[in-house]
Formats: structure tokens, sequence, C-alpha cells
């Protein structure tokens, strides 16, 4: 009966752990929710969704005609698209409490040199991703709004759709957040020693062809836009050689296996 005990106690023991994870990924997973209603609602009382969309929409009513306005083509669309801008702004401003429950709920499985350079890349991939967003929304639209403006045709009214503009802009953030996330993926590709820094100043006239191609793809067809992204892209790709320097794993002299370097 003993040996039975204990073998029942030895299998509930991953089960109860098993258990106890998803508990707690569920715990954090609704607070991240909540920090993000709460925030959302914070906006919708003030300054409210129009405010919210107005500033969002600021960039594009400032490159149109005196005449010119955004219009609303569907029915439900002047309710839902401000709604749309406040839910994600109330998501960016909840990010950093939600990566810190991801990291809560992550950190305790890794090894103290994993925990010490999780850490400092979700924060500097969650800086770069925003300033990736601001540096889109204060120096890029302006440009690219009176570049496309100033080809209009005299005889053509601009009235751009709300909804069109919502999805413009959110494809815009998604490929400038993630191009400023260069340096961070060669960080990491090098603490793996996958790369290093000769590397990948090797690579370094694919990676300008390929930022290009990239630019030309997710950027509407004007120069400006794709001068825009590829240029900062070939920039950070620079930092990031910098970067991958200090954290790819250092050879020894004389035994010629790789030292623990920056870990």
């Amino acid at each position: 009966m003993s040996d039975q005990s204990a073998n029942s106690a030895n299998n509930s023991a991953p089960e109860e752990s098993f258990i106890s994870h998803l508990v707690e990924l569920r715990d954090r997973l609704l607070r991240s929710l909540i920090a993000v209603g709460v925030v959302f609602f914070a906006l919708w009382f003030y300054p409210g969704p129009g405010q919210v969309y107005d500033f969002f929409a600021a960039p594009l009513t400032a490159a149109l005609p005196e005449s010119a306005k955004i219009v609303a083509i569907g029915v439900t669309t002047p309710f839902m698209v401000p709604l749309k801008v406040t839910a994600m702004v109330a998501f960016l401003v909840a990010l950093p409490f939600i990566l810190y429950q991801a990291w809560a709920f992550v950190a305790p499985g890794l090894y103290a040199h994993e925990r010490r350079l999780g850490l400092p890349l979700i924060i500097a991939s969650t800086l770069l991703f925003l300033l990736g967003m601001a540096f889109c929304y204060y120096l890029v639209f302006g440009q690219v709004f009176r570049f496309i403006a100033s080809f209009a045709p005299k005889s053509v009214t601009q009235m751009p759709d709300i909804e069109a503009y919502l999805s413009f802009v959110m494809t815009m953030f998604m490929a400038f957040g993630l191009a400023f996330e260069v340096p961070v993926a060669l960080v990491v590709l090098a603490k793996l020693g996958l790369v290093d820094a000769a590397k990948l100043r090797e690579w370094r006239p694919y990676f300008i062809v390929g930022a290009f191609v990239v630019a030309a793809v997710v950027t509407p067809p004007d120069v400006v836009s794709q001068l825009a992204l590829a240029i900062p892209m070939c920039l950070l790709y620079e930092i990031g050689i910098l970067c991958a320097r200090l954290v790819s794993p250092r050879v020894k002299e004389e035994g010629g296996e790789p030292s623990s370097g920056a870990s």
C-alpha cells in the first residue's frame, strides 16, 4: 500500500503543478484584460473616443485641403472606428503592465543568465516598437499624406473613409514597429551564437536590398514612405551590429571554447 500511495503522489504532483500554472496564467490574463478595460473606460470618459480619433487622424486632416473631410461610408462606422482606435490606445497604455504580467509568469522557469538578458530585451523591444509607431505618426505620415495629396487632380475632391484610414494606419504602425525591432532580433541571434558581428557585416549589402524590398511591399507606392522605412532599418541594422558585438560569446585564445562573454 505504501508503494501505491507513493506512486499516486508522484503522479499527482505534475498534474497539480500543471493546474497551478494554468490558474496563474488565467489570473495574469484577467489582470491584463482588467488593466486594458480600466484604461479604455478612462479614455471613454476623457477625452472621449471622438477626440482620440481626431488625434489619430490629425496627420491626414492637416494634409487635406480645407474643403476636404474624412467621411464614414458604413452605417456603424462612425461609432465602431473611434471605438477600435480607443481600444488600441488603451492597449498601448496598458502594455507595460501586460508585459510585466507575462514576465512574472515566465521568469520563475528561466535560468539566472536568461533572466538577466530577458528583461532588458522585453523593455527594449517594447520601447523600440513604440518608438517606431511614434516615428511613423510624427515624421512619416505628414510627409506621405502631403506627397499623395499633391498628386490629386483639381477635379477630384479628396474624401478618405475613416475605416480605410484605420486599416492603412494599422498596417503602417505594424510595419514601422516591427522594423524598429531589428537590433533586438540581431542581439538574440548573436546571443544564441547563430551569428556574430563579422557575419552581420558580411550580410550588410543583402540586408540593405531586403530593407528596400520590404519597404516597397508594405508601404504605399511613393518614394517618401519607402525611404522613411528603409533608411531607419539600415541604421538600426548598424546599431544591431554594435550590440551583437557586445553580447556575442567570445572565443578563448587557447582553449577555442566559447566563454560566457556578456552573459
